[in-house]
């Protein structure tokens, strides 16, 4: 699978660099063709209700009359909805006007709500709009979330930005699509922050372009592909030496379960031995899980261990002790939650963090991630991928942006989109759970970017393997979700062991 994510900016040059070397309008016919034909497998055998075409002004508008010409000539049922605009067409969208008006395809001024629509297509914008939809534009972009039937977005739903996800302008708009195609190639924004809740399932129609006219991307989709080396079945002669110690430190008085809760997720994503190391008053044993050894943080000696910094660490003093000697380690760490917000504090943990030799990973939330850059929340997730990007540089660190969509950056400013997850991941603890899950990886032996990216891929695949079984997402805990991660790893091992097995 293509898990390659292109910036409008690298769209738009490639876009240019064909044109030059195709006839006026062939980019326009091909996604016309190619949007009909997703249409027509989302209609199936329902012919006998109209489809509703939404065709704005600009070339997004010209795909969309390209759709309903290609619609007619399948003796579909269409209506179209032209909203012309004020400016002038562009050449190659006049030519799908007067396609349009040739075929049988029905011009008419109506509302979303006057017949019963098997589907309605959103070709009102594209990837060049820069402010909140107004007027007759945000009337019917609202109206849509009403129709009881699939609608197909063209490209990237109306009010949607490509790059981030956000909806367009303050108080803007989007529609929600039940299905985007997109063309040329996929874009950030349809997989995070609210892309994820308004593309709908996305389709990428290349529309024919040769690899050589694209620029390299430097984001993707995650997927089991990015980690597959590391996926190796164990051997019968091994032992828990052999799979590294993870040490969580955390568990301030009253918050010991953050503790708890990244230690099992790091037992049950297979460390060899694990540790929750308490900063208030260190448990006996946990009932559930009595394998866990619990320590005090006074005097636990954390060399040779792989550190998971800040579930429920707190801010007090043995806290600060605690994680700066952490930081100040030669082993792979992980830091999270409340370890995210002294470092945030702290220009002196700042530049230690820099300054480290081993893999680190860090995993904030958006209001983390804010604070560490000295920014709002708001403007984190309206370029989500750049906030991760600059995290990244400025830690020097592998960043977890936690989120929908999770966003995942390395200080060289390669990106990837976590595909995985649902609502149910939205409970308390589920983050502490991916820290002990990062911190098991990285006691296997597995690198930085492929611990991130695999811890935050199971993690995901783990709460929808849930809701699959009959749990959550509604009412889904974090105390559910190693088991669950347990499960999804063994069987991507499983997967691969198959795969070299066959190829070989």
């Amino acid at each position: 699978m293509d898990n390659r994510l292109y910036s409008v900016a690298q769209i738009r040059a490639t876009e240019a660099a064909a044109a030059a070397s195709l006839e006026a309008g062939a980019l326009m016919r091909r996604a016309g063709r190619a949007a009909a034909d997703a249409a027509l497998a989302l209609l199936g055998s329902d012919r006998a209700r109209p489809v509703l075409v939404l065709a704005g002004p600009g070339n997004n508008g010209g795909d969309a009359l390209e759709l309903a010409a290609n619609l007619g000539e399948a003796n579909v049922d269409v209506v179209v909805l032209h909203l012309a605009g004020s400016g002038k067409m562009s050449p190659e969208a006049a030519q799908a006007l007067a396609r349009a008006r040739g075929s049988r395809a029905n011009f008419a001024d109506v509302g979303l709500d006057v017949r019963d629509w098997a589907l309605v297509v959103d070709g009102l914008f594209g990837i060049g709009l820069t402010r909140a939809l107004e007027g007759r534009y945000r009337e019917l972009v609202t109206g849509i979330d009403k129709v009881a039937c699939p609608v197909l977005a063209l490209d990237v739903p109306s009010g949607l930005d490509a790059d981030s996800g956000a909806v367009v302008g303050a108080g803007g708009v989007a529609v929600r699509a039940t299905h985007t195609i997109t063309f040329i190639g996929d874009k950030p924004g349809l997989h995070t922050a609210e892309g994820r809740d308004h593309a709908g399932l996305v389709q990428v129609a290349d529309l024919g372009l040769e690899a050589a006219l694209f620029e390299p991307a430097q984001a993707g989709i995650g997927a089991p592909s990015l980690f597959a080396a590391c996926l190796a079945p164990r051997r019968q002669n091994s032992h828990k030496g052999q799979f590294g110690d993870v040490a969580v430190i955390g568990g301030a008085h009253g918050m010991a379960g953050a503790a708890v809760l990244a230690a099992r997720g790091a037992l049950y994503a297979g460390a060899g031995r694990v540790f929750a190391v308490m900063i208030g008053p260190a448990m006996a044993l946990d009932p559930l899980h009595p394998e866990l050894m619990l320590r005090a943080a006074n005097d636990f000696d954390m060399a040779g261990r792989v550190l998971v910094l800040g579930p429920g660490m707190g801010g007090a003093m043995e806290a600060m002790r605690a994680l700066g000697a952490g930081i100040d380690s030669a082993t792979p760490i992980v830091i999270d939650a409340d370890g995210l917000n002294l470092v945030a504090a702290s220009t002196d943990l700042q530049e230690r963090v820099t300054r480290r030799q081993a893999e680190t990973i860090v995993t904030p939330h958006p209001l983390e991630a804010a604070r560490l850059l000295g920014i709002s929340a708001t403007e984190v997730q309206l370029d989500r991928l750049g906030a991760a990007r600059s995290l990244a540089k400025r830690l020097q660190a592998i960043v977890v942006l936690k989120g929908c969509g999770t966003v995942l950056a390395r200080p060289d400013g390669e990106v990837a989109i976590n595909p995985t997850g649902n609502p149910g991941l939205a409970t308390g603890g589920s983050g502490d759970v991916l820290a002990g899950v990062c911190g098991a990886l990285l006691a296997q032996d597995w690198p930085g970017w492929e611990a991130a990216v695999g811890a935050v891929w199971m993690h995901g695949a783990a709460a929808d393997r849930l809701v699959e079984s009959g749990i959550g997402p509604v009412g889904m805990t974090a105390g559910e979700l190693p088991a669950a991660v347990r499960g999804v790893y063994n069987d991507l091992v499983t997967k691969h062991a198959r795969g070299r097995s066959s190829a070989g």
